[in-house]
């Protein structure tokens, strides 16, 4: 469902705000640590550790309540219930959990190491918590019942943190990135009748039920506009000496996406009207997308002034707009001169 992405994103940009202060951990250490300071902690200090939980676990609240009032206290509750979503979406939704997740787990890696917490017990917190924050999705899923408990959503989740878990135990760094982009799409507003020929709607209508209309919502929810990528940093996968000159925060993404989407299954629907609609054939086939693409690893970016690096780093998640080359399961590759 389309709001399965936008919840765990909008999970972590809050995190990100409060999580983000280690940033600046490959910067050189102060010999006093201030305790607001963007420096981590050189050993456990727990006024740190406190501040961070108390307003994660603010956060988490305010957020689960919004979540409630924007999505299930509108529908029935039921008895816990589970639900198979694996084809739903053409595997969007799917990715965005995994990406989510990774996310999700590293900035709270980073947060957990600003407290001055030991690098593996940090890398357990980022897991532990970042699962958590997945779960409680999906915990309020099976009691609704719009919806249903996914195992599906729960193993990308699992794949997101584990991606994260296994570069932290291997490099002891983060070489793979996950990150998001999404491209504004132009819907058609040309009429299109339902199968009985009674009710009217066009594409434009479909995609703001489905979508929304802010910008904000567009970004997080429209899957025909949104890519997800794996980023690789370059230099650090490099073994070559020759190699050795590559700028340290050049990146190369692989970018998944999909188009022509106006349903979870297929492109059907019925309005609250009663109207059912059908989009049948080539012009509305649902297809995938791959691309590549050059990035940035913002926080490998060398400077010396820590509020920089450290804004730098709350938009690490964010593939730059960049050239793409695309190649699509409809037969058709494309050279984007800037794609986002």
């Amino acid at each position: 469902m389309v709001k399965k992405l936008l919840i765990p994103v909008l999970f972590c940009s809050l995190f990100l705000s409060s999580s983000a202060q280690a940033a600046t951990d490959t910067l050189p250490r102060l010999t006093a640590v201030k305790f607001l300071s963007l420096e981590n902690a050189p050993t456990f200090d727990k006024k740190r550790f406190w501040v961070s939980a108390g307003t994660g676990f603010g956060l988490y609240t305010g957020a689960s309540i919004a979540m409630w009032h924007a999505w299930y206290k509108d529908f029935p509750l039921g008895g816990f219930q589970t639900f198979n979503d694996m084809q739903e979406w053409m595997g969007m939704d799917k990715a965005g959990h995994l990406t989510a997740a990774h996310i999700q787990a590293n900035y709270i890696f980073k947060g957990a190491q600003w407290t001055g917490m030991k690098r593996r017990k940090a890398m357990w917190t980022g897991v532990a918590v970042a699962s958590g924050l997945q779960a409680t999705i999906e915990i309020m899923d099976g009691f609704s019942q719009e919806w249903g408990f996914s195992f599906g959503d729960m193993a990308f989740n699992t794949l997101g943190v584990g991606l994260f878990a296994a570069q932290e135990m291997l490099w002891q760094e983060q070489r793979i990135l996950m990150k998001i982009s999404s491209s504004p799409q132009k819907y058609s507003k040309a009429p299109i009748y339902s199968v009985d020929g009674g009710s009217r709607t066009s594409l434009y209508e479909r995609a703001r039920d489905l979508y929304g209309s802010h910008p904000s919502e567009l970004f997080l929810k429209d899957y025909n506009a949104m890519s997800l990528w794996a980023s690789f940093n370059l230099k650090s996968f490099s073994k070559n000496k020759s190699n050795y000159r590559l700028p340290p925060w050049l990146n190369l993404a692989l970018g998944f996406g999909a188009g022509n989407i106006y349903g979870g299954f297929k492109n059907a629907w019925t309005t609250e009207e009663g109207g059912q609609f059908v989009l049948e054939g080539n012009d509305y086939s649902r297809f995938h997308q791959f691309y590549l693409s050059p990035d940035v690893d913002f926080s490998r970016i060398p400077t010396r002034h820590r509020w920089l690096k450290f804004t730098l780093g709350l938009l690490n998640w964010i593939k730059i707009p960049a050239p793409a080359l695309e190649i699509n399961t409809l037969g058709k590759s494309k050279m984007h001169l800037l794609y986002w």
